[in-house]
């Protein structure tokens, strides 16, 4: 509706065209469903580029932060590894000094 083709909301809708389905669509496609202008094609393949393109950015985005938060993860893990050695080694060096005594 937002690019003027509300004329093909009725048609999209009988054929259960969502969000997903409309990204998997191209020429051919769009033509079948009753979308003969080939304007109209084109701006909504215009459209469907730049949403994929949106997409796949975001994708990416997200993929980023999780190698961050991993990271981080990762480096909290180490930081408790060492603390856990230290403590173990203090404790050790305290036994034997209790010992020696």
């Amino acid at each position: 509706m937002s690019l003027n083709l509300e004329q093909y909301v009725s048609e999209f809708s009988a054929q259960n065209i969502n969000g997903e389905h409309l990204l998997q669509l191209d020429g051919s496609k769009l033509k079948a469903l009753g979308m003969t202008s080939s304007q109209d094609r084109a701006i909504i393949k215009r459209k469907l580029k730049e949403m994929k393109a949106s997409l796949e950015k975001a994708r990416k985005a997200q993929e980023k932060m999780e190698k961050q938060r991993e990271k981080l993860r990762k480096k909290e893990q180490e930081q408790l590894q060492r603390r856990s050695k230290k403590t173990d080694k203090c404790l050790s060096e305290a036994t034997e000094g209790t010992n020696e005594q």
